[in-house]
């Protein structure tokens, strides 16, 4: 009887322990989370503000910019955020290794790399009036988002520094230079939005200059810090033909990351494109794009997740702690469950009312309106999703992420939303829902793979590959040298 007692006790000990340990984690991940969620969802913000006004000069100027940034979203800065994930993996695992010196050229690796990507994707942003029209899109919106998106390209290369630098600071957790830079540019961009869009004559367009500005303006706060800051001496290194040599690495890395994270967000995209293909295309694509950019904007919260996710893990496995690993994944999945039932709740709480902050449309806000729910469960799917797909790219199972997002999402849920949208006439609301299947599906599949995921053999993969990195860096150095 007392032996019994004895193990009940344990037991009691251990859960309690084991909880203990869940609640430290979850501190430690919202330390990182937090302040991302305001760093991620500050660009989203700046994308919102800029069509937040633009909408209120009417229907036209709505729809032809909310092309605008779809189309920059899926040519442009979707693939250099795929890309710059890279480096959550192999940055990330480096700084568990502790090898500081390798994240400073990782990252002076990607801004290059980034930057040779960005210069076919202007040049096809020159020609998208061109474009939309031959797609069959409505001339007038063609002529409005190809005008745009021109302005947009020196957007593109910020981006290109800013998403390399944002996972510099990321993987080390130095997150209040992050937190800062931000702040100071959502604050320029409010007003300078306002000035250019309303006061100066120059309409949407000067809403893409100040988003312009406002990107460099990001850039230069987080440049100055990494080259100054007593807090980046050990991870700083210098400009050197090492950063061309990890070119291969990167690559290897960040082909399969961008196809991940661009399979999913071409898939959103797609259905701005083919809003514009129903009898009422601008009516269709200003609801599309409201409910777009609402889903965008609240995501940052689940990337801020995934974020963690990604820094806690990669960091985990490179300093050879499984177990660490385990308990993060536990703890990451705790919040993701909470982070979805109160916002999903408070997006259908409010959802007679939300659609006035983008358009002052009563047959617009009427839309979105029958919209929420589908909204409510896609905020659900990428709570789920965004903690999962973070948990993907530190392990570097980007690959893994890229077949299933092909799976779900093109071969499962856009058939189910041509078919709904067009053949069944349910239009924007029959495409959304196909998304929303597909999203669930991705859901599932992810679910499933990190539930088989061998802890201890990734560990074992992330030190073996960066070990070996380093003696093939320290042979070719060793050459060079004879």
């Amino acid at each position: 009887m007392e032996e019994g007692l004895i193990v009940k006790e344990r037991l009691v000990e251990t859960s309690t322990i084991r909880w203990r340990e869940i609640g430290e984690e979850m501190k430690r991940l919202g330390y990182v989370a937090g302040p991302m969620v305001a760093v991620s969802l500050s660009f989203y913000l700046l994308q919102v503000i800029l069509l937040m006004m633009v909408g209120h000069l009417g229907e036209l100027a709505l729809s032809g910019t909310a092309i605008a940034l779809s189309l920059a979203g899926v040519t442009g800065f979707s693939l250099l955020l795929g890309m710059a994930s890279a480096l959550e993996t192999i940055s990330g695992q480096a700084f568990g290794a502790q090898q500081y010196e390798k994240i400073g050229t990782q990252t002076y690796t990607a801004i290059v790399s980034l930057i040779l990507v960005c210069i076919p994707v202007s040049i096809l942003w020159v020609n998208v009036e061109s474009v939309l029209k031959l797609a069959g899109q409505d001339p007038r919106i063609s002529y409005e988002a190809g005008k745009l998106i021109m302005w947009l390209i020196p957007t593109l290369f910020a981006y290109a520094f800013l998403q390399p630098l944002i996972r510099y600071y990321q993987m080390q957790s130095l997150i209040r230079p992050m937190l800062v830079s931000s702040c100071i540019t959502l604050c320029f961009h409010v007003p300078f939005c306002w000035v250019l869009v309303f006061k100066s004559g120059l309409g949407s367009v000067g809403g893409a200059v100040a988003l312009d500005l406002s990107l460099w303006l990001n850039v230069a706060v987080l440049s100055l810090y990494m080259r100054y800051s007593p807090h980046c001496a050990q991870t700083r290194s210098p400009f050197s033909m090492e950063i061309f040599g990890g070119m291969r690495v990167f690559f290897k890395f960040a082909i399969p990351s961008a196809t991940m994270i661009c399979l999913q967000w071409w898939s959103f995209e797609l259905l701005i494109l083919l809003s514009g293909l129903f009898p009422h295309p601008q009516l269709e694509a200003s609801v599309l794009s409201v409910c777009l950019n609402t889903i965008a904007t609240l995501y940052s919260i689940p990337y801020g997740l995934a974020s963690a996710a990604s820094t806690r893990i990669s960091n985990q496995l490179g300093a050879g702690r499984p177990q660490g690993a385990r308990l993060s994944l536990i703890a990451l999945l705790i919040l993701a469950a909470v982070n979805a039932f109160v916002v999903s709740l408070a997006i259908f709480l409010s959802r007679n009312v939300f659609g006035y902050v983008f358009s002052n449309e009563k047959e617009v806000v009427d839309y979105v309106t029958r919209m929420a729910p589908l909204v409510c469960l896609s905020i659900i799917a990428d709570c789920v999703q965004g903690v999962l797909s973070g948990v993907a790219r530190g392990c570097g199972w980007q690959h893994i992420g890229a077949y299933i997002n092909l799976a779900a999402f093109y071969l499962f849920g856009l058939p189910i939303a041509a078919v709904l949208g067009f053949w069944l006439d349910l239009r924007g609301k029959g495409l959304w829902i196909g998304v929303v299947c597909g999203s669930t599906l991705q859901c599932l599949m992810l679910s499933v793979i990190t539930a088989l995921t061998d802890w201890e053999k990734q560990a074992s993969e992330a030190r073996e590959r960066l070990f070996h990195e380093e003696a093939m860096n320290d042979n070719g150095e060793d050459r060079l040298l004879t």
